[in-house]
């Protein structure tokens, strides 16, 4: 099993090893120490720091990450089914601004408040 410096697994990451210390003082990661307290970083634990950046990539905050690698399964599905949730609001969000200026692109009228169409989509917001 390799082991990897805080430096070395940081790279790896392609974070800050600022990043993974504060990932291991908040409790979303594990993280084993040598005799003179200097952090190790296992194959298990650079995988761990994978999966911990994975879920902040697809916007987990970082409490919603631990609750998301906690052991009780039940914890974790409520979480993901959350951010789901929220990701699909979004996204309802976007599509309707996405109509909205594409409008606006296509309007035939000199402003947007003389258009019925654009204060229509200003009313549903």
């Amino acid at each position: 099993m390799r082991m990897h410096t805080v430096g070395a697994a940081a790279a790896e990451l392609g974070v800050e090893a600022h990043v993974l210390r504060h990932w291991e003082e908040v409790g979303a990661l594990t993280v084993r120490r040598d005799a003179n307290g200097y952090r190790l970083y296992d194959d298990n634990a650079v995988e761990q720091a994978r999966t911990v950046l994975k879920l902040r990539r697809v916007g987990l905050s970082l409490p919603e990450v631990i609750a998301a690698m906690a052991p009780k399964k039940e914890a974790a599905q409520a979480v993901v089914r959350a951010k789901i949730a929220a990701l699909e609001s979004e996204v309802v969000r976007t599509r309707q601004a996405i109509v909205f200026l594409q409008h606006t692109l296509e309007c035939r009228h000199r402003y947007l408040d003389d258009c019925p169409d654009c204060a229509q989509f200003v009313r549903e917001a």
